[in-house]
């Protein structure tokens, strides 16, 4: 994946738009992998999967065209970044258990607060400054652009986004001309990004959702041992006989409005909510068959469900 990754970096013209030493990039990335941990999910692979998302939308979907060099050099570091030292817990669960993060960050955005501030440690590391080469007006626009694409991940932030963003697209007095309205534009494309494995084949669907489940259940485990309280159904593993239902409102609820109102501003993304759709349709058939007394998810072969 790092070498897939310079790959991605030399397709997308960076490394010669802005003069990236190869050594340079390849202790980064390595550096940044090193500095993800070892949990269920939020790990490097997910890290590289966001990144390559990002990717596909700039090139395939030729979203590349509607921002700046900058812009999209900032989201995609950005994509790569966004979770850096995620320890397997989310804002919810730093703020419960009065963390470390949470004192240090406050109850906004705490992990993304703390995986921009890490982003920014290794790029400040020496031999680690990919961005080095870039003048002091570029410099400062990445790494706004970096700070910005990061904490749009928090999906807190997406709800307040979409309520503006959607309206906009509703209305059609979206402008591509507008800096704000091409800030919304990035922000909900790293949530696009970041919400990907549900756009992904029903067999990739299926192993990312189990390994997110995975993430989830070892949360809720911990607050029930270490807090005493009881976690949401999604973390609690006695409940784990409903995540079916639950993944199909996740996906009609989040995951779908977002694609159908980027593929409003750009039709090549329609596959995304397509795909996104056909499996919220066997989500909801594999809800039905337990309901009807089939086994537990873990024991049913991804073939035996059914597409619909």
């Amino acid at each position: 994946m790092v070498l897939a990754a310079v790959r991605l970096f030399h397709e997308l013209g960076f490394i010669s738009k802005f003069k990236i030493e190869s050594r340079v990039l390849v202790r980064w990335l390595i550096t940044v992998q090193r500095n993800y941990r070892k949990v269920p999910y939020h790990n490097w692979r997910h890290a590289f999967n966001v990144a390559h998302n990002m990717y596909c939308l700039l090139t395939t979907c030729e979203m590349g065209s509607t921002f700046s060099d900058l812009e999209c050099l900032g989201m995609f570091v950005g994509c790569i970044c966004h979770d850096l030292d995620h320890r397997g817990t989310n804002n919810a669960f730093q703020e419960k258990s009065g963390s470390a993060l949470a004192l240090l960050y406050g109850s906004q955005n705490t992990m993304e607060q703390h995986h921009f501030n890490h982003a920014v440690m290794i790029l400040n590391s020496e031999g680690h400054n990919i961005l080095k080469n870039l003048s002091s007006s570029q410099y400062s626009t990445t790494m706004n652009i970096l700070k910005h694409s990061i904490l749009a991940t928090d999906l807190s932030m997406y709800f307040q986004i979409r309520a503006m963003f959607f309206p906009l697209i509703a209305s059609g007095d979206y402008s591509f001309a507008k800096d704000e309205h091409r800030e919304l534009l990035r922000s909900l494309m790293m949530t696009a990004c970041d919400l990907g494995a549900s756009c992904k084949p029903w067999d990739i669907q299926l192993r990312v959702v189990k390994s997110v489940t995975s993430e989830f259940f070892d949360q809720g485990d911990l607050e029930k041992q270490t807090l005493n309280i009881t976690p949401p159904a999604l973390m609690d593993r006695d409940r784990k006989h409903e995540l079916p239902k639950l993944q199909m409102r996740w996906i009609k609820d989040i995951c779908l409005p977002l694609y159908e109102n980027l593929s409003k501003i750009n039709p090549r993304i329609v596959v995304l909510k397509d795909t996104a759709y056909r499996n919220m349709i066997r989500w909801s058939n594999l809800a039905a068959s337990q309901d009807s007394g089939t086994q537990d998810l873990d024991e049913i072969p991804d073939e035996a469900i059914p597409e619909g």
